[in-house]
């Protein structure tokens, strides 16, 4: 296993359905209750730990998850109300160390809760013709709604795999 893509990396059928949206959805329905399962009881030492050297900790994971969620979900709904919208990236290494990421990731648990509900109201209004619609990213390009559901689903997943890797060392 890579250690960097636990789960895999990205894979996004070449036409996604409406099925494969339900799907995601579900994933990301019960994510803030795995979440917050795996990381509540934690001591601080244990939120410290990485799951590789040089990587980001338990907390600074939480936190980014949050913060990553929050701006792939306004691409999304820019995606579904403007028509191929620019879209700025943000730098995540710069996120990840504001005095915010120092917070309890209870913060972020909620913040997820928040967001994650409104990801699910706006996928399951989903119609198959909004699936092609698409956001432009300043350094990603051209980027469907389908593909940007699917990565909210896998991100949370491929994160919460780092953090199962990092408390069991």
């Amino acid at each position: 296993m890579d250690v960097r893509y636990p789960i895999g990396e990205l894979q996004v059928p070449e036409k996604v359905t409406l099925e494969n949206i339900q799907e995601w959805l579900k994933e990301i329905e019960t994510y803030t209750v795995r979440l917050r399962e795996t990381v509540d009881t934690l001591s601080d030492e244990e939120l410290n730990k990485t799951y590789r050297e040089g990587a980001w900790t338990v907390r600074q994971l939480v936190h980014h998850i949050a913060d990553s969620q929050l701006n792939m979900y306004q691409r999304l709904k820019l995606a579904l109300t403007d028509e191929n919208p620019l879209v700025p990236g943000f730098n995540e290494e710069k996120w990840a160390i504001q005095p915010d990421t120092l917070l309890p990731v209870e913060s972020s648990i909620k913040m997820l809760e928040g967001i994650n509900e409104r990801i699910l109201s706006l996928g399951q209004s989903l119609m198959e013709e909004q699936l092609d619609r698409v956001f432009t990213h300043q350094t990603n390009g051209e980027i469907k709604v389908a593909k940007k559901v699917a990565k909210l689903a896998w991100h949370e997943e491929h994160h919460l795999a780092h953090i199962k890797i990092a408390i069991s060392k």
